[in-house]
């Protein structure tokens, strides 16, 4: 309860954060046209509000609503998801958005994107200049890697040191680098010490490289102890801080890689379990490890807990590879932040194209997943990353060209601009309906997803 909780903080702090800036964007240029901006809302507000209150000479009521969807500003003369027709049924004024300028219409509706860009490369620069920027370069991972059979099938071998491809040498071990695999027409390696390369097709798939059990590759991480819970299975069998596991379920252990491909066969072992025998049984196999400073490996039998842990902590690979840290000056934070912002965004733009297969449909995540996606404890350098990562996220999906969304205003101002005609008000409330209704629809599929996951039927 208390993981979830401390996530549930961080994800409704940085949802905050964004929505604010997002519809302070809208806001700004509204108020630099001199539109009126009557409501400015942090959460939805159907039926009644947490707070509200007007400044005296003031157009603009604030408020908190209760429904921690995002936010709004209701700006006058403008068809959107409050659907005030009245309004539209009267005679325009001076102040209102439907009499302003393309152009000047086109940066109100933009205003937030570009403050939710902005925003999360200032982050980024923010973030290196606090903290710089720290990270084990996957040259440096010299134990190699472990790869899958189709990994090996194009060449690779368990222990190979990934150095980069024909674009250049891996700074890390993440996604990036994988991107950089799935594109590859050669990849060099270290083996046994000496370097060589491996031919690739150059066209990988990338969610089966990162979805696929086990990876396409997978740093070996040590298959060390660290510390073991009380009380659990790994300390009735004996184990300690500082030991070696060597086998474990029937199978030679020489990573932590080959410990957690075990915990995965039993994992679908005890999904077809009928009975709480059969459920014992998967849950009980056979480990053996070596003490510290002993070389005679110690075998026993040991049951699992019923979420199929052992109970034990291993090492911590950034204790395993020497780590490298760059600093960064305020001034040389700047560009180092955007940089790293407008990586995320490709990479991130890239990505999409994956949403429209059958697996990519199944990863689609609501806000649980968002939300797991923060640290378990409160680590501010992690929040201020991911809530940088979501800035981008909501300011790609809201140029999206979906009616009700910034971006479906965009495209309908960009019509109007080139055949200098104005769609009616009937189409863009019809437009309104028919984009509300497609968000509805994903944020239900994605929520779904992430119900389904936690039932373990995905």
């Amino acid at each position: 309860m208390e993981i979830f909780l401390i996530r549930l903080l961080q994800f409704m702090l940085a949802i905050s954060i964004l929505v604010l800036f997002h519809e302070g964007g809208h806001f700004f240029f509204s108020k630099l046209f001199g539109v009126r901006v009557e409501k400015f809302y942090l959460f939805f507000d159907p039926w009644f509000h947490l707070f509200e209150f007007k400044p005296k000479k003031s157009d603009t009521t604030y408020g908190i609503g209760w429904l921690p969807l995002g936010g709004y500003c209701k700006i006058s003369g403008m068809i959107d998801e409050s659907f005030d027709t009245k309004q539209m049924a009267q005679p325009a004024q001076p102040w209102e958005f439907r009499t302003k300028p393309a152009w000047q219409r086109l940066l109100i509706m933009l205003g937030g994107v570009i403050v939710n860009f902005f925003l999360a490369l200032f982050i980024y620069s923010m973030v290196l200049f606090h903290w710089g920027d720290n990270y084990i370069k996957v040259k440096d991972m010299t134990a190699g890697m472990k790869f899958n059979t189709e990994a090996k099938a194009l060449g690779f071998k368990d222990g190979d040191i990934l150095v980069g491809t024909e674009k250049g040498e891996f700074k890390t071990f993440d996604v990036d680098m994988y991107r950089d695999l799935s594109v590859a027409r050669k990849v060099n390696i270290i083996r046994n010490g000496k370097p060589m390369s491996i031919s690739m097709p150059g066209n990988l798939d990338l969610l089966n490289m990162i979805k696929s059990t086990p990876r396409f590759a997978m740093y070996l991480s040590p298959n060390t102890i660290d510390s073991v819970i009380p009380h659990s299975p790994a300390m009735k069998v004996g184990l300690r801080k500082g030991d070696k596991i060597v086998a474990f379920n029937g199978k030679t252990v020489d990573s932590y890689n080959d410990f957690t491909n075990e915990i995965d066969r039993i994992n679908d072992v005890l999904a077809s379990a009928n009975t709480h025998t059969d459920s014992l049984k998967a849950l009980t196999t056979t480990i053996a490890f070596v003490h510290q400073g002993d070389s005679v490996p110690v075998k026993t039998a040991i049951t699992l807990a019923s979420d199929v842990r052992i109970g034990a902590v291993f090492s911590n690979i950034l204790a395993t590879y020497r780590q490298t840290h760059v600093e960064y000056s305020f001034f040389e934070s700047l560009p180092a932040g955007a940089a790293y912002g407008w990586n995320m965004l490709k990479g991130y733009v890239g990505d999409m194209k994956y949403i429209f297969s059958a697996d990519g449909a199944k990863s689609l995540g609501g806000f649980g997943t968002i939300g797991s996606l923060f640290p378990p404890v409160w680590d501010w350098q992690m929040f201020w990353m991911m809530t940088a990562f979501l800035s981008i996220i909501l300011a790609f999906m809201n140029i999206l060209p979906i009616p009700a969304l910034d971006g479906g205003h965009v495209l309908f101002l960009m019509y109007e601009i080139i055949t200098r005609r104005k769609p009616g008000e009937k189409f863009m409330i019809r437009a309104e309906y028919i984009g509300i209704s497609i968000l509805i629809l994903l944020m239900v599929v994605a929520n779904l997803n992430d119900i389904l996951r936690a039932l373990g039927y995905m």
